[in-house]
């Protein structure tokens, strides 16, 4: 979980007055308040909390964690980077204190080149790791009746813009961003001053802590959820000139039982569950599903824990994987 810096009208200047009090003092917050609400629990998987500096310089800190993660070895499962999280109401008066934007790449950024061809041929355009947890954190809000709806948007972040999960997603971790639904380009970026009645700067007057509140429950929730399930499977789909189709997964220890989700080529949500139990798998997964046809859906596969905690769905379309995108060794 990410927490990012903030700035000025210039970058670069160290010495100017900048409360930083949305940008980014709210993700800052988030972060803060859920490790010290999870540090009194128990959870199978690591939760790393980071408030990284240097973002709008370069997103330096974000890139020493993300090399340090890959330098390590870490299966990362998730990095919800939150950066702006905290204000309801946008520059033009437009207020929406009921939506989160979850912002998440398609095709992946790391091995892009190399699923290239099979992408074109066999899609996985809308099912990288980092989109699914997208609709994992969509599906989330639903659930948790806080308030809070999440509206998906599909692009690694916003337009011309970018974050601190994108170090994540250039190494080929599963991240997205969260943010608010409308912002204030007044109150970010700039030097706090007052023009023509127009107030400038980022100070804390203009949070919304109600706001504020439900986007952390919201990462809270999604923290403890993907720490107490096991990892997604890696998982593959055949079925082609067939009216059945087949899905295998590899199993993943710790497992009580499999989801195998499905969902029209064009839906933005799974449609359709199964559950399989862990015991029925032995060295390989399978699941034959008779009379539906490969060509109309998407397939892919989440673990369960044995309470019930389900993990993201891992699609299986090329680079669908929870992991760094590794090429076949050519023979």
């Amino acid at each position: 979980m990410l927490g990012a810096a903030c700035r000025v009208s210039d970058p670069l200047n160290a010495d100017a007055f900048e409360p930083g009090a949305n940008d980014d003092g709210s993700g800052s917050s988030a972060v803060l308040e859920a490790a010290r609400v999870l540090s009194k629990h128990k959870f199978a998987g690591t939760i790393v909390y980071s408030l990284d500096s240097g973002e709008e310089q370069g997103l330096y800190g974000a890139k020493v964690i993300a090399a340090y993660a890959k330098a390590q070895g870490w299966n990362v499962i998730a990095d919800l980077n939150n950066d702006i999280i905290g204000n309801s109401c946008g520059s033009d008066g437009v207020c929406d204190s009921t939506h989160a934007r979850v912002l998440s790449e398609g095709p992946r950024s790391q091995g892009e080149t190399e699923l290239m061809a099979a992408t074109h041929s066999l899609g996985g355009e809308n099912d990288a790791p980092s989109r699914n947890i997208s609709r994992f954190l969509d599906s989330l809000a639903d659930r948790l009746r806080i308030g809070l709806d999440v509206r998906q948007i599909w692009r690694t972040d916003r337009f011309q813009r970018g974050g601190d999960h994108i170090p994540f997603l250039q190494l080929g971790f599963p991240a997205a961003r969260i943010t608010v639904a409308v912002e204030n380009y007044n109150w970010q970026h700039q030097d706090v001053r007052v023009e023509n009645g127009v107030h400038y700067g980022d100070t804390i007057d203009h949070v919304d802590f109600a706001y504020l509140a439900k986007m952390t429950k919201l990462n809270v929730a999604a923290l403890a959820a993907i720490a107490s399930a096991p990892p997604p499977p890696d998982s593959k789909v055949e079925g082609g000139v067939s009216t059945d189709t087949t899905v295998t997964w590899t199993p993943v220890q710790d497992s009580a039982a499999y989801n195998i989700r499905w969902r029209r080529t064009d839906a933005n949500q799974w449609e359709v569950s199964r559950s399989v139990p862990a015991s029925g798998c032995a060295a390989t997964c399978k699941m034959v599903l008779p009379h539906i046809r490969v060509d109309d859906w998407v397939f892919g596969v989440a673990s369960v824990s044995r309470d019930g905690f389900d993990s993201p769905v891992a699609s299986a379309v090329p680079g669908g994987a929870f992991h760094p995108y590794v090429a076949p060794v050519k023979k």
